[in-house]
């Protein structure tokens, strides 16, 4: 049923406004999601962001309107997005928060008939449960199987549907009557607009550890490249400093008569590189001695060890 006049200018209001107050935004896809689902998510998000879905038509038109209204606005961008079953999750708060919201409030689904897998489904080995007058079901799919304590296993695992197939009436049955519910859906984040920049819901996925690591990976390889180049850069200064300091220390070292303060320091290790190692106290030499010595003394007290005659006699023999 079309909505009327007054339910259009309603939401019309309704889209302009919340484009007004909030400065990002979700655009997500809703396939497979319930109004019950739908409906917790708004709990979930409840003082935090608004969701709003409606016609694809119906949104392009007033982000239309509302870009006419405020020219250079670059709200407009949300217009091709508009594609397929998608709406809109408003925000001023953290983007972050707002996902994890989103993605932990998903629901298992049964695969329907006709409908594209999300994700591969695989069926394990074992006992179905299933009575043996229904092997039809799994001899239809190619699914080998035997009769084990009067119900029908699985000999082997089988990958029964693959990601981006549509789901058979013989595939969703089988699914049916081993009670599984192998897919989930939610709310999938499509893109993401914040303050008018628009771009993938994946670039979510990257954090400040991670642009730490490439910023590390582009600052090294720029300094390998200005030391190649001879050119000197903020990145390479460092390593010039200090190849220039090692190849004033191997000049020095080489003098008789020419020393510094920092070169003193090698000089005295290659004179007797004895003193630095038993500063740091490394070699165990003392920890080895001790261990030997308490050797010794156990070989001795087992040779101090009184004999025993296992009959009971004295040295001199007894009886015998």
């Amino acid at each position: 049923m079309p909505l009327s006049t007054e339910r259009k200018e309603e939401y019309f209001s309704n889209l302009k406004q919340l484009l007004t107050d909030y400065s990002k935004c979700f655009v997500v896809e809703v396939d497979n999601v319930g109004s019950h689902q739908l409906q917790l998510t708004r709990k979930a998000l409840r003082g935090k962001a608004e969701v709003l879905m409606g016609k694809n038509t119906m949104m392009r038109k007033c982000i239309r309107e509302f870009a006419e209204e405020n020219e250079g606005n670059p709200i407009a961008q949300l217009e091709e997005v508009c594609r397929g079953n998608v709406g809109f999750v408003f925000t001023n708060g953290d983007l972050g928060d707002i996902r994890e919201t989103l993605e932990s409030n998903v629901r298992p689904a049964p695969a329907r008939v006709g409908g594209i897998a999300p994700s591969d489904v695989m069926i394990l080995k074992g006992p179905t449960g299933c009575d043996p007058g229904q092997t039809n079901f799994f001899q239809t799919l190619q699914i080998s199987t035997k009769i084990s304590r009067g119900q029908i296993e699985m000999t082997n695992d089988t990958h029964l549907i693959t990601a981006g197939d549509k789901v058979t009436a013989s595939q969703a049955a089988i699914l049916q009557k081993l009670g599984i519910e192998p897919f989930t859906y939610g709310l999938n984040l499509k893109s993401v607009y914040d303050n008018g920049s628009l771009f993938d819901a994946k670039v979510l996925d990257i954090t400040d550890d991670v642009l730490a690591a490439k910023f590390s990976s582009a600052l090294s390889m720029v300094a390998s490249m200005s030391l190649a180049l001879g050119y000197p850069t903020q990145a390479s200064v460092p390593h010039s400093i200090a190849n220039a300091f090692k190849a004033v220390l191997a000049i020095t070292l080489g003098c008789d008569n020419y020393t510094f303060d920092k070169a003193d320091v090698y000089a005295a290790y290659l004179a007797d590189p004895s003193k630095f190692a038993a500063a740091s106290g490394g070699g165990g030499g003392g920890g080895a001695e001790e261990a030997a010595a308490e050797e010794e003394e156990e070989e001795e007290e087992e040779q101090e060890a009184p004999a025993v005659d296992m009959f009971g006699g004295d040295d001199a023999g007894g009886d015998y």
